[in-house]
């Protein structure tokens, strides 16, 4: 009963701390989304409210006035969704050639990839980049956006990791009924890799999201920006910074990043259960 009893108060000990620390780290979302509901009386008002009067919805009006939002945010969008779907194609079909093949330099070529990672690549390479995308005349398009990042180390690193772990047994007996290397990933491994793509997929979307010192260098005109330089043109474009209107600005910048996580979280604990369940 003694450790029955204690079990009890330990979990009831830990779900008031973690309950206690979400509220902290959600507070700041929260005073933006009550801030962006708030005229700028009510913003400016001591002591400050934590919640408005009424849904003040001008604000979000007039972000998508002075700032051109809707194209930026389909040109994040586009971006995002390019860069996620090249990583994830790029680092699958890499990491599973490093996990299930042998040729010749895979060591050595493994490790200067992995060395790769060190290098903080958005400072190093981003002179060559722009001289490469401008040799190109990709200046100002959505491939200057998208192609440079549709590759990425710790996807390879992180998907080999995951194949390694895998019996190998199954691509024997996969090898024993007549299937390719190809037919093996495709529908046998994939299947396995759902938790591990559905991870890989948030955080490489929300990586390409907030990008926001490429963007700003490779485009030029307005109409091909993203929500990042939305975000900072909206604060130049508010001289009087009128906070309700940048909140709202930023919010719904926000919410395709929060979409996306609770879309690929729900696929992720499924895949979870299920695994656990055949398991």
């Amino acid at each position: 009963m003694r450790r029955s009893t204690r079990r009890k108060i330990n979990v009831i000990l830990a779900e008031i701390a973690l309950i206690l620390i979400t509220m902290v780290a959600s507070m700041p979302l929260f005073l933006a989304v009550s801030i962006s509901f708030q005229t700028p009386k009510e913003v400016f008002s001591y002591p400050p409210k934590l919640f408005p009067k009424s849904l003040y919805l001008h604000n979000y009006a007039s972000a998508f006035d002075l700032v051109p939002l809707a194209r930026l945010i389909l040109n994040s969008t586009i971006m995002a969704v390019a860069i996620t779907l090249g990583k994830l194609v790029t680092g699958l079909l890499s990491g599973y050639a490093y996990a299930n093949f042998e040729f010749k330099g895979k060591n050595i070529s493994f490790a200067t990839l992995f060395a790769t990672l060190f290098l903080p690549a958005e400072t190093v390479m981003i002179v060559p980049l722009f001289l490469i995308m401008r040799k190109f005349g990709w200046v100002n398009t959505y491939w200057a956006l998208t192609v440079p990042f549709m590759a990425s180390a710790t996807n390879t690193f992180l998907f080999r990791q995951h194949f390694k772990s895998i019996p190998k047994e199954l691509e024997d007996a996969a090898r024993i009924d007549g299937a390719t290397p190809m037919q093996f990933l495709i529908k046998i491994l994939l299947p396995l890799s759902k938790s591990m793509i559905g991870g890989a997929a948030i955080i490489n979307f929300v990586y390409a999201w907030n990008m926001y010192l490429w963007p700003l260098i490779v485009t030029m005109e307005d109409n091909m920006k993203t929500v990042q330089i939305g975000v900072k043109m909206l604060i130049d474009a508010e001289a009087v910074n009128n906070w309700g209107v940048i909140m709202a600005g930023t919010i719904v910048v926000l919410i395709p990043t929060v979409v996306m996580f609770l879309v690929l979280q729900n696929m992720f604990v499924k895949s979870l259960v299920r695994s656990g369940m055949k398991g």
